[in-house]
């Protein structure tokens, strides 16, 4: 069943037209017209947001569960059309957006039994000590409480994971923090269809209407009017190194800061240790290069950077991955503009003049094919600029002197969201010398795997120091992301009755 956007705001429980408008760039069939959005818009729906923070920030959690839940239902209820248009807009393939639909309300559900358990409320109690000496101790309780309005920013490659009802939406109003959703214009016809599954949720759950806003635009005035709007308290945020540090920036020049969750960039490095590499270089050649294609390379934990000791192994690895790598074809990108910044990106590293061209791409337009290079290990550390992100299947092989040289290569990289160790039991104690760097460098440490798919779990971390993200305490996957929009409060001789009902 296909569907045709209206193209509005929601905002309060109200569909608003809006004062502009923008078009749309879908990979396929007609573009749709929609509205766009001002700071007056913002305000609006923060306003809203700030009104029924007071209701649902005091809500029970089982309310809150229920509401969660609601909305997954809500979002499978309209399945096959956020499938067709997430399809059009994005150009991704029918079986990815249904798995992604799956992850979304898979997440949705997941918050709403962690909510319920109630172990991430961190409940603290000192009992009173009246007659302590020298002094009494007061009665001391303690327990997370929800920060406010939040603000979050949809995601170019994941559009319903990461965007209108992601993981950033999901945890913030499991928190109890209503959210204002600014969408992103690569596919605002998806974001509308998910923005009126949390309407009908809304509704049938009893929620106040600003408890969910979503706001389109494709301009920066909405962006950073929802940033610098006071009454927003923090910022979850999924996109470019670039975009995102101008945003994390105006968070922090505010009169008031907020924490600005945003996750920016990663080149996901993979070190293949000797032993493994003599036992299975073209085995994990050619694995390596079905991460690094998959969906286009526009995974966040696209694994663009590979380590190798020089020798047959390195020459085994690199002959397997072209090969794989040359029979991916050109693929549709998530947009026009990705399509050429992944070109641009290519090329300014490709020109370092001692990097060896084993792959290269002709495509053009919205589409993308794979790109491999192959450089040693001095000259990537005589050019730092080897080591950052290029969003896309750009693949860059290191042939190293060998594990002492990975140790230093990996000190001084950037932060990561992932690093990846191919190992067998020989290589355990030179793994033994990378891991208290990796440790340093990475959000989530890998043994023999690749790191493009994440799993949304209690254990799971998705972040890492910056540039991977802005806050590497932080996760924007799995219920530890719950926390992000949370505060601890104490309560010193309380009485019972003036406690939060999960403290009493």
């Amino acid at each position: 069943m296909s569907f045709t956007p209206h193209g509005n705001h929601l905002i309060a429980g109200d569909w608003r037209s809006g004062s502009g408008r923008f078009s749309s760039k879908p990979a396929t069939g007609p573009a749709s017209e929609f509205a766009l959005g001002t700071a007056a818009d913002v305000d609006a729906a923060v306003t809203a947001a700030e009104e029924a923070f007071w209701t649902y920030g005091a809500s029970s959690r089982e309310a809150r569960a229920a509401f969660l839940e609601a909305i997954a239902d809500e979002i499978e209820a309209r399945a096959d059309q956020i499938t067709d248009i997430g399809s059009r807009e994005t150009g991704l393939p029918e079986a990815r957006l249904q798995g992604e639909r799956g992850r979304t309300t898979g997440q949705l559900r997941l918050f709403a039994g962690h909510i319920r358990a109630g172990d991430y409320l961190d409940r603290r109690h000192d009992a009173a000590q009246p007659d302590r000496q020298p002094g009494p101790r007061p009665d001391l309780r303690l327990i997370q409480r929800p920060l406010g309005p939040v603000g979050v920013f949809g995601a170019s490659n994941f559009p319903l994971a990461f965007s209108t009802a992601g993981g950033d939406t999901a945890s913030a109003l499991a928190a109890g923090c209503p959210v204002v959703v600014k969408g992103h214009p690569s596919h605002p016809g998806t974001g509308e269809i998910v923005a009126e599954a949390i309407l009908a949720a809304i509704k049938s759950t009893g929620q106040h209407p600003g408890v969910f806003s979503l706001i389109q635009s494709n301009t920066n005035e909405a962006g950073t009017a929802l940033v610098q709007h006071p009454l927003i308290t923090a910022i979850g945020f999924t996109g470019s190194l670039r975009g995102g540090r101008a945003l994390f920036d105006l968070a922090n020049r505010r009169e008031t800061p907020i924490p600005f969750f945003g996750e920016l960039g990663s080149v996901n490095p993979v070190f293949v240790l000797p032993d493994a590499a003599r036992a299975r270089a073209s085995e994990i050649g050619t694995a390596w290069a079905g991460s690094l294609s998959m969906g286009v390379g526009q995974f966040c934990t696209n694994p663009g950077i590979v380590l190798i000791e020089d020798g047959d192994a390195a020459e085994a690895f690199e002959t397997a991955a072209a090969g794989a790598l040359s029979e991916t074809g050109p693929q549709t990108m998530l947009s026009e503009g990705i399509a050429e910044a992944y070109r641009t990106g290519r090329d300014k590293l490709s020109g370092v003049n001692t990097l060896r061209e084993k792959l290269r791409s002709n495509a053009d337009g919205r589409a993308a094919a794979p790109d491999f290079y192959v450089t040693d290990g001095q000259t990537f550390l005589a050019n730092p600029e080897l080591g950052e992100e290029v969003f896309g299947p750009f693949g860059l092989l290191v042939r190293v002197t060998g594990v002492d040289q990975m140790v230093e290569i990996a000190g001084q990289m950037d932060g990561q969201l992932t690093c990846t160790l191919h190992m067998d039991a020989g290589d355990h104690g030179a793994a033994g010398q990378l891991m208290p760097i990796l440790e340093r460098k990475a959000g989530r440490i890998l043994a023999n795997g690749f790191p493009t798919g994440v799993e949304v779990a209690d254990a799971m971390m998705h972040g890492g120091p910056y540039p991977a993200s802005t806050n590497p305490s932080t996760t924007s996957v799995g219920t530890l992301a719950i926390r992000r929009f949370l505060r601890p409060v104490c309560y010193q001789n309380i009485p019972e009755d003036l406690l939060p009902e999960d403290l009493r």
